[in-house]
């Protein structure tokens, strides 16, 4: 039944001045829309958000409070303990913003619009606002955050109205005190889970990480996690209680699972994968001393069991022993096997930028595979001293518990290994206990998910936690990447199998007790009174079951992708279970959907939807991880040549070469990159389609990883390609473009039309450029200019502004400033590497000579080799201030790369395979051979090789007519040095290395033993 045009409960809210009737009217709102879907739009629809902003926004005044008996009550239903009427009347307003909230995406526009949220955070005061007030507010607060989820499947900022207001320094300081309430009843419980919640909801990027992690959040929540640790040893164990603070005491009958979740999922929100984030918790002074109070106990375990560790009783002499905390006998014992099972087959492409011999193919894939996988998030750093004990403990509780509380503290986990702060060694160890947990919850909660969420879960602190099926997927995604030993794990737990049916499952129609949507248009022009301060209703996108089944099928595709990534055998499990024609379907950006139940059963791929004649858009992060996927499927040769051809991969992949979005693209370009390879089957296509021209547009992106991605897929084009695509390649390109990225030569060389966009310079601790990959000399060949980050940088600098400095962040920004720079060092590394990589391949194949004539017009002789030299000569770095210089600290030597040194090496040896008139062009360059002779002891074993390679092609002789040419440059060569080079390596450790130098001796001694 409608509502009358002004009803009086609105009446009264607009126009009362007494708080009792104002609590009257709210009860009798709260009590008529909660359950009401119905009459919650038409609430909405008459403005009563207006009043509701009012009431919330009235200053608070010291009235006096409501007592026991409450006789004011006695009208009002029951009384309100220790509250006044103000705080009553707000109270009620919350639970009504909040019931309105429930309603679900639709409903969010509108409350953003009505100016409540800004009441409601001021209200997170614990010192001034009445506890059931704060816990109201956090109520609301959450619902506003899950249900703003859901209104845009793809907008980053969906939560930009309270993300805006909560991150400042008032109320991130609200979220610390909260969760630092020392109180144990379960409403300061309640509040604290409700607290982290929020966090965990709200946190979408970088900045907001690193403000929650200098307002202290971090440090609050590391001290809340610590109490639960403490009372989990507690209950283990049972030591004495003099040896346990009271609050772990109490905190062992008073804490249960529900509590921990939402603090160990605001925690992994916020350290990510960042390895400073994750130091500095573990370095909290709460954590410091738990751990530090476990040691103290030395009393063991009475069983005295031995580590759980496998490879503590395995590890072989001279490598450091993985040493046990009292945590890691939470952990049941693991025996111990006496040979390791044969690895599967790991069969696949070579990486970007890799070409030549097949044993330096071999490994320069390894040396690239450190760079490629640092810019892809995965850290590669040598893992500290010590693994931290929390790990144990994460794992105790993935094992001990269920549900959303294992997800979480799996998660956890995950999040450790990505950023390279577990023990590989520990990898056997974590596959049998953690891992095949994982793979179980992909069969929980077997009905339907979209059952389970046709209607909004109302419930904040539930939905703020994500769906355990749904979450899984991607935390094994996660865990099991770069790790055969985990993926083996996760395949025998057969967890293939059920990924393949779960991404099946996410294409099944959606069931039809879907509500309908709002409209953003009022259904007639009486629906809203407009002579009043009203709030439209705005419709959403997508309902929440959609919404789940989207993310269910990002989450299996970035499983598929990570368990692929190694294994051929584990590739063509993924095929054999039927996987691919869906993982095909994912990475078309928008899905047709049928208007029909005919089309509907006659379409290859189920798709439903509330609205058939519709079109659904696929969200951004189910192309990229549909993407990823197919780039894992495409580094196998044989499902190639097979499954993926049959199946259409190409055309997709090439339409989101040009999507909007810059990380589609980049995913994008990945897989092209294993399409156009020399030997694959899809190459013919990718060149009949002309996707060297979008992927030299994409060269020139101001994004380092498109920019790296694109260059490495040319790279791998020009190999073997025909001369016209070749110089068409270098053309769109551009000769001086190319340079610039390798040594933004042009900058130094006074040539004014070139640009310096893609400077490679960093600033040390005085703020001055530190060239950190050109050489510099007297002359200033190759050096660099300043690099162009200011926007970035501005940026950074302001969110950090809004907060005080103190010495405990100032060491955190410090590292983090550290590894910073040295993930732009590892960026400036790869990006030089692939444009030495274009030039090695462009000079290669059967028209080789031609080609690098060519390549010296283009470049210019001498200055190509100029930037070659520079390359490989040591740097010339300074780190001191130029206040504490002196004459024994003004200049230390930096080597260069040891894969951007190869890389140039293997070039030089090209240009020495060419025509006889090459191997000339290269022996007179003097200067460069020099540089040359000092690489002949270089550590890298590749690098050894590679200058013996080089005196091997330098004195071939193709005929007799090259004879005297030839003796010439082995006169050259023994002035250098070379011989006694040479000598040296003839008792090289590596066999490879021998044999090359025997080889190269006999050559240059042939013209002495004829």
């Amino acid at each position: 039944m409608a509502l009358p045009t002004t009803p009086p409960i609105l009446s009264e809210l607009r126009s009362s001045t007494s708080s009792i009737n104002q609590v009257a009217a709210l009860r009798a709102l709260k009590n008529e829309i909660i359950g009401h879907e119905q009459k919650k739009r038409d609430w909405v629809g008459l403005g009563v958000l207006a009043p509701l902003a009012r009431i919330l926004n009235t200053p608070r005044a010291n009235g006096k409070r409501r007592e026991s008996n409450g006789n004011r009550s006695a009208h009002h239903g029951k009384p309100a303990f220790g509250r006044t009427d103000e705080e009553e009347a707000r109270l009620q307003a919350i639970i009504v913003v909040g019931s309105l909230a429930s309603g679900g995406p639709a409903f969010i526009p509108s409350i953003r619009a009505s100016a409540v949220i800004a009441p409601l955070l001021s209200l997170l005061s614990t010192s001034e606002s009445h506890p059931k007030l704060v816990l109201a507010a956090l109520r609301t607060l959450n619902t506003i955050a899950n249900a703003s989820t859901l209104e845009c499947l793809d907008n980053e900022d969906r939560n930009r109205g309270l993300v805006r207001s909560l991150y400042t320094e008032e109320h991130l300081a609200s979220i610390k005190r909260i969760i630092l309430q020392p109180s144990l009843s379960q409403l300061v419980h309640h509040q604290i889970s409700l607290a982290a919640a929020l966090v965990a909801r709200t946190c979408q990027d970088e900045g907001q990480r690193n403000l929650l992690v200098q307002a202290g959040v971090l440090e609050a929540l590391a001290s809340r996690l610590s109490v639960f640790i403490g009372a989990t040893e507690y209950t283990a164990w049972s030591p004495q209680s003099a040896l346990w603070p009271s609050t772990a005491l109490q905190s062992c009958h008073t804490v249960a699972q529900p509590w921990l979740a939402p603090v160990l999922a605001a925690i992994g929100t916020i350290v990510d994968t960042s390895r400073s984030r994750i130091t500095h918790l573990l370095s909290t002074p709460a954590l410091t001393a738990v751990f530090l109070r476990f040691e103290a106990d030395i009393v063991a375990p009475q069983d005295k069991k031995p580590s759980p560790w496998l490879y503590h009783r395995s590890t072989p002499p001279g490598v450091r022993l993985l040493s046990s905390s009292r945590l890691d006998y939470l952990l049941p014992q693991l025996p111990v096997f006496s040979a390791k099972r044969p690895l599967p087959e790991t069969n696949h492409h070579p990486p970007i930028g890799s070409s030549g011999t097949s044993s330096r193919q071999s490994h320069s894939a390894r040396e690239h595979n450190q760079v490629y996988d640092t810019l892809d998030g995965r850290v590669n750093a040598s893992p500290p001293e010590e693994d931290s004990p929390l790990v144990a403990w994460l794992i105790y509780v993935a094992r001990a518990e269920s549900g959303i509380t294992r997800l979480m503290a799996a998660w956890l986990i995950s999040l450790f290994y990505g950023s390279g702060l577990v023990d590989k060694r520990k990898d056997v160890s974590c596959a049998m206990l953690l891992v095949p947990l994982l793979v179980r919850m992909l069969e929980k909660g077997e009905k339907s998910t979209a059952e389970d969420d046709l209607v909004y879960n109302a419930d904040p602190l539930r939905s703020a936690m994500p769906n355990p099926q749904v979450q899984a997927p991607a935390i094994l995604a996660m865990l099991t990447l770069d790790s055969l030993e985990l993926q083996r794990a996760a395949v025998d737990a057969g967890a293939i199998k059920k990924l393949a049916q779960l991404l099946k499952k996410s294409y099944d129609p959606l069931p039809t007790r879907i509500e309908s949507r709002w409209s953003r248009e009022p259904k007639s022009e009486n629906a809203f009174d407009s002579s009043h301060e009203n709030v439209g209703i705005h419709g959403f996108t997508e309902s929440a079951a959609t919404f789940q089944m989207l993310k269910l099928r990002e989450s299996v595709l970035k499983a598929l992708a990570s368990i692929a990534s190694i294994s051929d055998e584990y590739r063509k499990s993924i095929i054999g279970d039927g996987a691919v024609p869906f993982v095909i379907e994912s990475l078309k950006p928008k899905l047709e959907l049928p208007s029909n139940e005919e089309e509907n059963a006659q379409s290859k791929v189920n798709v439903d939807h509330p609205q058939p004649t519709s079109h659904l858009t696929t969200p951004t992060g189910v192309l990229v991880a549909a993407c990823a996927t197919a780039k894992s499927l495409t580094r196998s040769v044989s499902t190639l040549r097979t499954s993926l051809m049959d199946a259409g991969l190409a055309a997709p992949v090439f339409v989101l070469l040009e999507h909007a979005d810059v990380r589609v693209q980049i995913a994008a370009t990945e897989v092209v990159s294993n399409l156009v390879l020399e030997f694959s089957p899809m190459r013919e296509v990718t060149l009949d389609a002309q996707i060297h021209r979008v992927l030299c547009d994409h060269a020139h992106s101001t994004d380092s990883s498109l920019r790296f991605n694109s260059v490495g897929a040319i790279s791998h084009l020009v190999s073997s390609a025909d001369r016209s695509l070749k110089k068409a390649c270098l053309s769109n390109l551009g000769p001086e473009w190319l340079l610039q990225i390798i040594c933004n030569y042009g900058a130094d060389s006074g040539d004014a039309s070139v640009s310096t966009p893609l400077a490679m310079g960093t600033p040390n601790a005085a703020g001055e450029q530190v060239d950190l990959l050109n050489a510099t000399d007297g002359s200033g060949e190759c050096r660099q200019g300043a690099r162009d980050d200011e926007d970035d940088e501005m940026t950074e600098a302001d969110s950090q502004q809004q907060f005080t400095e103190g010495s405990a962040w100032r060491g955190v920004r410090e590292h983090v400033e550290s590894a910073s720079t040295k993930d732009r060092y590892i960026d400036e590394v790869a990006i030089q590497k692939m444009g030495l990589d274009f030039i090695r391949n462009f000079i290669c194949g059967p028209d080789a000579a031609e080609m690098i004539d060519y390549l010296f017009e283009q470049f210019g002789q001498d200055k190509l080799f100029a930037v070659l030299i520079s390359k490989l000569r040591p740097r010339l770095m300074n780190a001191f201030p130029r206040d504490r210089r002196s004459s024994e600290n003004v200049v230390r030597q930096a080597q260069p790369p040891a894969d951007v040194i190869y890389t140039v090496v293997c070039l030089i040896n090209n240009m020495a395979a060419g025509s006889p008139r090459h191997r000339q062009v290269v022996v007179i360059q003097q200067e460069l051979l020099k540089v040359m002779v000092t690489l002949f002891s270089h550590s890298n074993r590749d690098i050894r090789s590679g200058c013996a390679w080089l005196v091997i092609n330098l004195t071939w002789s193709e005929d007799q007519s090259d004879h005297v040419n030839c003796k010439q440059r082995i006169y050259q060569l023994k002035k250098l040095g070379v011989m006694e080079k040479l000598r040296k390596l003839e008792d090289d450790m590596e066999l490879d290395v021998r044999e090359r130098a025997k080889t190269a001796i006999c050559q240059m001694t042939y013209f002495d033993r004829s």
